[in-house]
């Protein structure tokens, strides 16, 4: 799964370990996530939701086929 969270943290001013610090994971779990080596689950997915203050749709993308 493709996702946006780089590009979105970057914009928002915030280093891996304050993205970590807002949704109670470690940096490694942030690191993981925008590198696509990690799926979130739903819990996780609607935490980064309410961070960016963007529905996930907008956060992520599936990856085709």
């Amino acid at each position: 799964m493709d996702n946006y969270l780089k590009r979105l943290r970057a914009e928002q001013g915030w280093s891996q370990a304050d993205l970590a610090e807002k949704l109670d994971v470690s940096r490694q779990t942030v690191i993981a996530l925008e590198r696509g080596r990690y799926d979130p689950s739903l819990k996780l997915a609607f935490r980064l939701s309410k961070v960016f203050g963007l529905p996930i749709e907008q956060l992520f993308e599936p990856d085709e086929g």
